[in-house]
């Protein structure tokens, strides 16, 4: 997988125009494969990041809960 540096919503924001592009079929076949590989990349990016943010949301929770006791 490629190294993404970038916003979740910069990525979210390009996997939503490769999947406009390939459901209006204007992508070229010469480069679909280059897009789908992309949108594969974007979407484990997408998914790692949510999974990261949970998981610090549920330990900052964790650590309010423990402080109110």
């Amino acid at each position: 997988m490629e190294k993404i540096t970038m916003t979740y919503e910069e990525a979210y924001k390009e996997l939503a125009q490769i999947a406009s592009e390939i459901e209006k079929e204007t992508i070229s076949i010469d480069v679909l494969a280059v897009k789908v590989k992309r949108a594969s990349d974007l979407i484990t990016f997408c998914q790692t990041k949510l999974k990261s943010t949970e998981a610090e949301v549920n330990k900052i929770i964790a650590q309010m809960e423990n402080s109110a006791q």
